[in-house]
């Protein structure tokens, strides 16, 4: 969807349209966090990392008393804010794994790159991906000739500067997170030598909704 039909959008019925939409959202929100607290107070009684070994894939979990006091995230991902890319749905995490920064379009702003840098030079992730995914709002905007306010101008001017030319949007994706992607080695010196060091390990990955595959392009 693109921004402009954000501004513009109206009511609709939502569960006609195939969505969940709660009658109280703040109610829906607090009680999924109570879950999620109910959770964590039984993990709390171990203490420690804890090996889900029923999975296919056994994931370890992090100890709620390490986290409460410390972090160390093993990857940073820079992403879209759409509300279906969600770094740690996506790759099936649990919580103190991921270092996530999202703004529309997952564009290389000074605080992304701040953030970046923070993650990277202070908690020592060694893997940074950018992720685009598939029906990017941001870059249907910059691709689109429809007025914006002001501050979506400003939002969407460097993913058109760096999607000029292109009629696909997939293909817009993927140049766009490869821009930023360029943009942070770029624009700060202390990405570049850890990447070029080796301390850092730069990937750039596009995310289908369709399928929820997540494609490495770089």
């Amino acid at each position: 969807m693109a921004l402009t039909a954000l501004i513009q959008a109206r009511p609709v019925d939502a569960a006609e349209e195939g969505f969940c939409v709660p009658d109280d959202p703040l109610q829906a929100l607090m009680a999924g966090n109570r879950r999620f607290a109910d959770a964590w107070r039984l993990a709390l009684q171990e203490n420690r990392a804890t090996l889900r070994t029923t999975d296919p894939d056994p994931r370890c979990f992090n100890s709620p008393r390490a986290l409460a006091t410390s972090q160390r995230p093993w990857a940073t991902v820079l992403t879209c804010s759409d509300s279906r890319v969600s770094p740690s749905w996506v790759f099936d995490t649990t919580p103190g794994d991921l270092f996530v920064i999202r703004n529309a379009g997952n564009s290389a702003f000074d605080e992304a790159i701040a953030s970046v840098e923070y993650s990277v030079s202070v908690l020592k992730t060694p893997l940074v991906m950018v992720m685009g995914h598939s029906g990017c709002g941001a870059v249907t905007a910059a691709m689109d000739d429809k007025p914006l306010t002001p501050s979506l101008e400003r939002l969407i001017h460097p993913i058109e500067e760096t999607i000029s030319g292109s009629s696909n949007l997939a293909e817009a994706v993927r140049r766009n997170a490869l821009a930023t992607a360029s943009t942070l080695i770029q624009r700060s010196s202390a990405l570049a030598e850890a990447n070029s060091s080796g301390a850092l390990k730069l990937v750039v990955g596009y995310f289908e909704l369709t399928t929820g595959v997540v494609t490495l392009i770089k």
